[in-house]
């Protein structure tokens, strides 16, 4: 069954930090030349959830904070921003400015703000803030990227080797394949036979297909089909990858990976809307291991009043301890 948009965020922070390099250099190739790639680039989420903790500012889907080094030496923090929701927002540049700014004002470090757009309107294109007041002006810019232009390169995505052109083809074949689910199933095909004609690593098969069966899912007789067919071709070019085990391997980490993904959300709204009185349930919240009552409560959140309302809604659901699958 294909997943709501707006979950699109899970694969691409995953795929995002294990593959930062091939991000930076796919679409951001002028900062990648600058930054110094011996030293290993540090992932700041505590940083970044401290700076953003007492705003809401509208959906936080993929945020990112890393601390690099550039060429010269000097430590320096990119804020790398994933935005994949269906419609455009009104406030994305505005949010975009308030975490810069929040940024170097708490830790007094130099911020570049990127963002990349996974929507589907091809007008919105925000990459800037500002306003003036008498002769006091401000003015905050930052570069954006935006997956629906790749559609008219989508040669130059067949012929890369970089990861993140599978992840761009995999985003927008995702999208356009929303409504025929036949279409879906042989564009799923052949983004994932492409990983084994383009001579990917084992490893990266695996981590690469993981990412396009999120985000091309497909009914569970679709599904049948699909594997059925990817077996013969693995066992025809005898690399059977991702039909054996690590195929169920990959099927648990994205299932872990939901529920981390709800648990983070919750945790977030918890302290936002009660403070430490919220956070004080994440103990008992965190051992719930079915992903259909995490989104459950994370929906509640935006309805309950007090702590004691939220936790009798989840209280009086029986069993919490079944996994079910998205």
């Amino acid at each position: 069954m294909n997943r709501p948009q707006t979950e699109f965020y899970t694969p691409w922070k995953d795929i995002l930090q294990e593959y930062f390099e091939d991000f930076m250099q796919f679409f951001f190739p002028q900062a990648h030349a600058e930054i110094d790639w011996t030293r290993k680039p540090e992932f700041l989420d505590k940083e970044l959830q401290q700076v953003v903790k007492d705003a809401e500012l509208g959906r936080r889907l993929v945020d990112k904070l890393v601390k690099i080094y550039l060429i010269g030496g000097q430590e320096t923090w990119l804020l790398i921003h994933i935005e994949v929701q269906s419609q455009e927002e009104e406030n994305f540049a505005q949010r975009m400015f308030v975490y810069n700014y929040r940024i170097y004002d708490r830790y007094k470090r130099s911020v570049a703000s990127l963002a990349v757009l996974g929507d589907e309107q091809l007008n919105w294109r925000p990459n800037q803030f500002g306003y003036q007041l008498f002769d006091c002006q401000m003015h905050f810019q930052f570069p954006t990227v935006k997956l629906l232009d790749y559609q008219q390169r989508w040669s130059e995505l067949e012929a890369s080797y970089n990861p993140f052109a599978t992840v761009v083809m995999a985003h927008l074949k995702a999208l356009e394949t929303r409504s025929n689910f036949q279409q879906r199933l042989q564009s799923k095909l052949l983004l994932t036979k492409r990983l084994y004609e383009r001579g990917f690593k084992r490893e990266d098969i695996i981590n690469l297909f993981g990412f396009i069966d999120w985000m091309m899912s497909l009914s569970n007789e679709l599904q049948q089909e699909f594997e059925q067919q990817l077996i013969q071709y693995e066992e025809k070019r005898k690399v059977p990858y991702i039909t054996s085990l690590e195929k169920r391997a990959i099927q648990k980490g994205i299932e872990q990976g939901i529920e981390q993904g709800l648990l983070e959300g919750i945790e977030l709204a918890l302290e936002l809307k009660f403070g430490d009185s919220g956070l004080n349930l994440m103990l008992e919240i965190s051992q719930i291991k079915n992903i259909e009552k995490l989104r459950a409560i994370k929906a509640a959140l935006k309805t309950v009043q007090t702590v004691e309302e939220l936790q009798s809604i989840y209280s009086r659901r029986e069993g919490t301890g079944d996994s079910e699958q998205a």
